[in-house]
């Protein structure tokens, strides 16, 4: 019999997961367009399917309007993907709601660079605002 990891199926409600808040601070230089470019060399998260940890490196680039991200709380959001169970492009996607929720950006950027499992490296990115589709 096949064994199912304690966090399949958790995908469904992946949007409406409740995480730490992200605080900001006012940004002095509002009407100045600049790049904020922040590199998380340490994040994990759970694969849904195994159960094993998964190691990424998350890359961050926005222009900030009139908040940016303060990065302690930052910090602290992040680490509690350590227990949550979310495939790469979930983690990508809830990552880029909630830190646009939080400092409402110009422009955000976010990849994230996944170890490779099992033979395949992945790497999901996602910006903001979305590009049309064509």
């Amino acid at each position: 019999m096949k064994k199912v990891s304690p966090y399949e199926g958790r995908q469904k409600r992946i949007r409406t997961l409740k995480m730490s808040a992200i605080e900001v601070w006012e940004n002095q230089y509002p009407d100045r367009d600049y790049t904020v470019d922040l590199t998380i060399g340490e994040f994990t998260c759970i694969c849904p399917k195994t159960g094993l940890p998964d190691f990424a490196v998350i890359k961050v680039s926005y222009k900030p309007a009139r908040a940016c991200l303060e990065l302690k709380s930052l910090k602290l959001y992040l680490v509690e993907y350590r227990n949550v169970g979310i495939f790469h492009e979930h983690l990508v996607n809830k990552l880029m709601d909630d830190f646009v929720k939080a400092c409402k950006p110009r422009w955000m950027r976010i990849e994230a660079v996944m170890n490779p499992r099992g033979g395949i490296a992945t790497t999901v990115t996602a910006e903001y605002p979305q590009k049309e589709s064509l």
